[in-house]
């Protein structure tokens, strides 16, 4: 059974702006210690930053948490399996979204200029 489905699409300039505008501080805002050291280390930082920027905005359109039921960022990390599947890891408050029988997938493609993510919430038994 789907609990919770959520998207999001941004442009890929839009956080390229932010990081060349605010540098460290929009990173260590958004971003995990983890997150921030796997886009560092790829070729195209912007692209990958953007993705995980849609990610962590689609999980939680998913769980429906709101701004003002806990969420912060970086409660949001998102990882890549060794096959590139990305996955989620929930920290703080958002942690008990997930507890028991319920479990989290998360996609995610991009283009040129536009990254997008989709994120579903579903109950496993």
């Amino acid at each position: 059974m789907v609990l919770g489905i959520g998207i999001d699409i941004i442009e890929i300039e839009r956080i390229a702006k932010s990081y060349e505008r605010y540098g460290e501080r929009f990173l260590n805002k958004i971003f995990t210690e983890t997150e921030i050291a796997y886009c560092l280390s790829k070729k195209n930082l912007h692209q990958h930053l953007a993705a995980r920027f849609a990610a962590k905005e689609a999980v939680s359109k998913a769980l429906s948490t709101g701004w003002s039921k806990g969420f912060r960022w970086k409660d949001i990390e998102i990882y890549n399996e060794k096959s590139g599947m990305p996955r989620v890891k929930l920290y703080g408050e958002l942690k008990q979204f997930l507890e028991g029988d319920k479990d989290l997938k998360i996609t995610m493609s991009h283009s040129d200029h536009y990254v997008t993510c989709f994120a579903i919430i579903y109950q496993t038994h």
